[in-house]
């Protein structure tokens, strides 16, 4: 399948892992790309990774841009969109990928404003980035979202069982105050249920996006996937944060999961499928899909449409999730919510 005309391509999460994997191959495409990094380091270990790929020098500087924004800092999210905004360029496809996990650490860690880091980076982030960009979503004539969540969003699928399990109650930590440490409001912090339920958000946010998308019309659709357990063999990628905390355990779950039982994702294959959803013509009916690889033998995986979890399809959890989130960010910078 070929894809469409050249896109502008709005990306998180795309200086490691599968996001880097997509960036490369969308570069390689001819795709224009706009990258957020969080700081100059990660922009130049980017493009020199790029230009390692033999990506001429001449390309990257055509095709990407390397913003600095800090997805733990609102105040950088407003910055950055209030640049976009005047900038006035559109958004074809805006990717939310990126995904903070610190397993293992017992101490809380916090964004500038104040709230547990898995939550400010991996959803209210991307929340406010939705709301601020909508705009230059609308100038483009085939617009879509596409968000990375994960199959421990439910609590049944193999690696939702493992550990606590992901659960917001009523979410009474939002509601609370801005210093909680869980999201349901009375567990103790445990930073690997605090990545769980970012994934629950995640798919709740996606649900809820695309309902509002259609009471108003906007033919918006939003992609939202699961990449299976992605193991790369380098200390980049996404478990380079949890690494510090238990690499020796780190160490031995990569020697089991990836080389001796063949049950994980290489980032190059998951990146593939995120430049799939990011440009293919085939994607671009859909209003609300939710895609998962999965295993399909040892050593091989399968994307294909997926139910998600019980507590993810709660129309009811998904529209306070929204709400609250909402009240949190007007506390430290404007937003409209549509």
């Amino acid at each position: 399948m070929k894809t469409k005309n050249q896109r502008r391509i709005l990306i998180t999460g795309a200086t490691s892992g599968i996001g880097y994997q997509a960036a490369l191959k969308l570069i390689e495409d001819d795709q224009k790309l706009v990258i957020l990094c969080r700081n100059s380091k990660r922009v130049d270990s980017t493009i020199k990774s790029l230009r390692s790929e033999n990506i001429p020098l001449s390309k990257i500087e055509r095709l990407a841009k390397f913003p600095i924004v800090d997805l733990s800092d609102l105040n950088s999210i407003e910055e950055f969109t209030a640049k976009e905004l005047s900038n006035s360029c559109r958004i074809d496809t805006l990717i939310l990928n990126a995904g903070l996990q610190y397993t293992g650490s017992k101490f809380i860690r916090r964004s500038k404003q104040g709230i547990e880091l898995t939550f400010a980076v991996n959803h209210l982030s991307h929340y406010y980035l939705v709301q601020r960009l909508i705009p230059l979503l609308r100038k483009s004539e085939f617009p879509r979202v596409v968000i990375t969540s994960s199959e421990v969003h439910n609590p049944n699928s193999p690696g939702g069982k493992v550990g606590k399990k992901a659960d917001l109650s009523d979410l009474a930590g939002l509601r609370k105050s801005l210093d909680f440490e869980m999201i349901d409001g009375f567990t103790p912090f445990d930073a690997d249920k605090a990545y769980k339920d970012s994934k629950l958000c995640n798919t709740l946010f996606s649900k809820e996006l695309s309902r509002r998308f259609l009471i108003n019309n906007f033919n918006i659709p939003v992609l939202c996937w699961a990449p299976g357990l992605v193991i790369p063999t380098t200390k980049e990628g996404f478990f380079r944060y949890s690494r510090k905390y238990n690499e020796l355990g780190q160490i031995l779950f990569a020697f089991i999961a990836r080389d001796l039982l063949h049950i994980t994702e290489s980032p190059q294959n998951a990146g593939k499928i995120l430049f799939d959803l990011a440009t293919l013509d085939s994607y671009q009916g859909e209003k609300f899909l939710y895609l998962s690889n999965n295993i399909k033998t040892l050593g091989q995986m399968i994307l294909k449409e997926k139910n998600i979890s019980k507590e993810a399809n709660n129309s009811t959890k998904a529209e306070n999730l929204w709400n609250l989130s909402g009240e949190i960010i007007q506390k430290f910078v404007t937003i409209n919510p549509f």
